[in-house]
């Protein structure tokens, strides 16, 4: 597996999880993918990101980290494998949901309606 050999071990546990429980979803296989490239191949998004391409009630995937650059102004359920702690506020301000990859997972295993952002 690559980027696993000196990585968090965190994130190799989560990345063999989404492949373990996503086994034949596309979605959860792309998410764990992307968490297995280096630190620099990861996507780091900013808050304005998802406020644009989000409308209400969606639910964001980012295989990496989110940044606090900009507003959202709409509720949105997130989840991501780091978050600034100012994001984390943005997101708890704009009433919407933080979950963990494996919350996600269980919650929509087939990885329906979900929008990856990179």
């Amino acid at each position: 597996m690559e980027g696993t050999k000196y990585g968090d071990p965190t994130r190799v546990s989560l990345i063999d999880y989404l492949r373990k429980e996503g086994k034949g979803q596309a979605l959860w296989a792309r998410v764990a993918k992307d968490l297995a490239k280096s630190r620099k191949g990861r996507a780091e998004v900013n808050i304005d990101k998802i406020n644009k391409f989000t409308k209400a009630k969606d639910t964001v995937v980012v295989a990496g980290k989110i940044l606090a650059g900009g507003e959202l102004d709409h509720e949105v359920t997130v989840a991501c494998f780091k978050m600034s702690t100012a994001a984390r506020t943005k997101i708890e301000d704009a009433k919407g949901k933080i979950l963990s990859f494996e919350e996600l997972v269980k919650k929509n295993p087939k990885g329906s309606n979900i929008i990856i952002l990179k």
